[in-house]
């Protein structure tokens, strides 16, 4: 049984756990994820990640358990673009973004009987200009639909970019390298 727990059903989070030298479990929060207005879109995301680590904490509060929580947002001009709920609402975050640079903040969230520890990695990613044709064929792709800014780096979505600063695994969903080093730290999960 491992005392290590994902909380979240992301299909990229849980495969960047399993490149980890731990033995983990996925278990996915059910919090409402309700942002305060007066918080810092740059902040959004690592609150979101204490949200939904602290709701599953609590299930398992004494039994030794160390929960990692995560949450990414796309930052445009101070706006956020979450996941788009529409096709119509893919496309347009897509023009918005095309032949600009934008800010991926993931935050992350660590929580063990020695505490709690919250941080953000933030990435900048700057697409090509975009044609109607390539944000149409993107779109059919169905990648979008289940990604912050509607685009995934590590699919289709690999086309649409120019550049990126930062990060590669930040823009994944959990910057991984950073994630590491602090469960390293963690006597719960000592190796």
């Amino acid at each position: 049984m491992s005392n290590l727990i994902l909380a979240s059903k992301s299909p990229r989070r849980r495969e960047l756990f399993e490149k980890m030298p731990w033995d983990f479990s996925c278990e996915p929060s059910e919090a409402e994820e309700n942002i305060p207005e007066s918080l810092s879109v740059y902040k959004t995301a690592e609150y979101l990640s204490s949200v939904k680590a602290g709701e599953v904490w609590s299930r398992h509060q004494g039994e030794g358990k160390v929960v990692v929580g995560s949450d990414t947002v796309v930052i445009l001009d101070g706006v956020i673009f979450g996941k788009p709920k529409t096709r119509e609402m893919a496309a347009q975050m897509l023009r918005e973004l095309s032949g600009k640079t934008h800010v991926v903040s993931t935050g992350v969230t660590i929580i063990s009987d020695g505490g709690k520890e919250s941080f953000t990695s933030e990435t900048e990613v700057t697409f090509y200009e975009l044609s109607e044709k390539e944000i149409e064929d993107y779109i059919k792709t169905g990648e979008p639909m289940d990604k912050a800014g509607a685009y995934g780096i590590q699919g289709y979505g690999a086309f649409l970019i120019k550049e990126i600063k930062g990060d590669y695994y930040t823009v994944m969903g959990l910057p991984a390298a950073m994630v590491k080093r602090k469960l390293e730290r963690i006597p719960e999960l000592a190796l």
